[in-house]
């Protein structure tokens, strides 16, 4: 994962996955990616025994730092935050040669197949209208087409660099200037959805199965619902749109050993399936007065 010294403990995932994991009497290793190496036929890693506890200020304690060999551990959780990089993808080819003996969560090689934008694409049906395109002139084709448009770079996370373009917002060009010289990779361009408004429904997947859901709301004179830029948590419950969302997706989750996902639904459409790091648990736990980590774990443990 990356730094765990300046995680906020109350809302990070991969902290409660650590106490939970801790309270079951697994041993923690705590490692950042840079300190991932392939050498003479081993996968290594420089990591640090960990010990967590949720107190403020003093949540963690990392002993002297080991060398590992990953093939000595039960499992690896791959915890590191976007961007999906080069470095990113690095990682998920050196943790593939140990996969499944230790078993990595999730499978990297899943997780290299499947970034959250483009994973939807596989769905059609499921998702609003939709363009994956570096191309100027099928934007402005697009946005001709449904007016009310959202712009959003492909390998972005956490609601980093995501624009509503209204029909009278003449930013566009602007706009795809700025990310034409930031890197020239494609964009996702999609209809806007008003229910966003209503809130940007977080569901938690695990190895398969719906688990739980948040309500992120907006902010006032905010177009995004990430909870890190603002955005509300409210209690939720599955629709029945929801659960046909899920069991469409689960299947191909489950095969592809993505076991921890989180999916993002505005109205009756999906929006992103997020496998990376997905977030939430700390969240729909308060909400739902549920322990999701226990779940997870639970999962895991069963694949061993």
């Amino acid at each position: 994962m990356d730094p765990i010294g300046s995680i906020n403990i109350d809302t990070d995932s991969t902290f409660v996955l650590a106490l939970e994991a801790q309270r079951r009497g697994h041993r923690l290793f705590h490692y950042l990616p840079t300190r991932l190496t392939f050498r003479e036929g081993r996968v290594v890693a420089r990591a640090n025994p960990l010990t967590v506890r949720r107190n403020p200020g003093d949540h963690a304690t990392l002993d002297d730092e080991i060398e590992i060999d990953l093939r000595d551990m039960d499992v690896v959780l791959m915890r590191q935050d976007p961007p999906f990089d080069l470095a990113y993808i690095a990682a998920t080819h050196l943790l593939e040669l140990v996969h499944p003996k230790p078993l990595v969560v999730n499978n990297p090689a899943g997780v290299r197949n499947a970034p959250e934008k483009l994973l939807i694409t596989r769905f059609p049906e499921l998702i609003p209208p939709t363009l994956i395109t570096a191309d100027r002139q099928q934007i402005h084709e697009f946005r001709r087409a449904h007016e009310d448009i959202v712009v959003k770079p492909l390998f972005g996370n956490g609601g980093a660099g995501v624009f509503h373009v209204k029909p009278d917002d003449d930013n566009l060009n602007a706009l795809l200037e700025m990310f034409a010289a930031r890197n020239g990779e494609p964009l996702m361009v999609q209809r806007y959805l008003p229910a966003v408004r209503d809130g940007d429904k977080r569901i938690i997947l695990v190895d398969g199965v719906p688990a739980g859901a948040v309500n992120r709301v907006p902010a006032a004179g905010e177009a995004r619902a990430n909870l890190h830029v603002g955005g509300r948590a409210e209690k939720s419950v599955l629709t029945p749109k929801d659960r046909e969302i899920c069991a469409a997706i689960g299947p191909v989750l489950r095969d592809r050993g993505l076991i921890f996902a989180g999916i993002d639904v505005i109205g009756d459409s999906l929006t992103e399936i997020n496998v990376t790091s997905p977030t939430g648990l700390q969240e729909i736990n308060r909400l739902d007065g549920v322990c999701l980590e226990s779940w997870l774990w639970k999962a895991i443990e069963a694949k061993l």
